[in-house]
């Protein structure tokens, strides 16, 4: 017996459907530059009611703002606001592929630029050193914050609260033998990161894997992101690896310049 309350198949739940009219409201301000709410309900075929509560809900957060003379709606900052997330991440791929590629012939290792995504790092742009033996591909990959040397760096210069927050939800699971699972230890890895000025792992994420990460920031000073090289540990030992930080910190402090930081 069918359940007459059920949604039929491959119909959008309420939810899905108001996101969807709030994207679409979004794209009409976007195209047509304000609307009043009889215009917003005749392009997306709703009721004026309902058109109301969506700009009214968009508001709320900032994303429309309305026009009190004229009573019409139009993109608020908050867009500004959310674009700015993004178009921070494609300046930081921009700006620092130069470097990495001019980097990557002295350094000899791979190397990676990530930024923080939720609880974990993403790796949005790589160059293969020319010792590089393996072909992995890096990019676009989330890797944990705890045992990679681009999470320490990003961990290590977040607020103590939100990093709190960050590892509450993620904890520290152990992935090999030598991954830090101890908050007083990670906390320590971090002080180090932050007075020295780069992060070191040794085979914490992989066994046979050692990294160094330096910290990039954007025009307030903030971090945010990652410059790291990564290479086999017989060979990236960290001998060299503290031979190499001076090198990778100073593509950081580059690509952080160009970023607008004048620190």
């Amino acid at each position: 017996m069918s359940n007459p309350g059920a949604e039929s198949a491959g119909a959008p739940s309420g939810g899905v459907q108001s996101v969807d009219r709030a994207v679409a409201v979004l794209e009409i301000l976007a195209q047509h530059g304000e609307a009043g709410v009889s215009e917003v309900a005749a392009a997306i075929d709703v009721h004026k009611s309902t058109a109301f509560r969506l700009l009214g809900a968009l508001e709320a957060h900032g994303m429309v703002e309305q026009e009190s003379e004229r009573g019409k709606y139009r993109l608020g900052f908050g867009v500004v606001r959310l674009a700015g997330a993004v178009t921070g991440r494609i300046a930081v791929t921009r700006h620092g592929r130069g470097i990495c590629e001019r980097l990557v012939d002295d350094v000899g290792e791979t190397l990676n630029i990530a930024v923080l995504e939720s609880h974990n790092a993403i790796n949005l742009y790589q160059v293969r050193g020319s010792s590089a033996i393996a072909a992995q591909n890096w990019v676009g990959r989330l890797t944990p914050l705890h045992c990679t040397s681009s999470g320490k760096v990003l961990l290590a210069h977040l607020d103590r609260e939100v990093r709190d927050e960050l590892l509450a939800e993620a904890g520290l699971p152990r992935l090999t033998p030598r991954t830090v699972t101890s908050r007083k230890k990670l906390e320590a890895d971090l002080a180090e990161a932050r007075e020295q000025g780069y992060a070191i792992t040794r085979e914490e994420y992989e066994e046979g894997l050692n990294a160094l990460s330096a910290p990039v920031r954007s025009d307030d000073g903030e971090v945010v992101a990652a410059l790291s090289a990564s290479g086999p540990a017989f060979r990236l030992t960290e001998e060299r690896m503290r031979e190499l930080a001076p090198l990778l910190v100073s593509g950081a402090d580059e690509l952080s310049r160009r970023l607008g930081y004048a620190g």
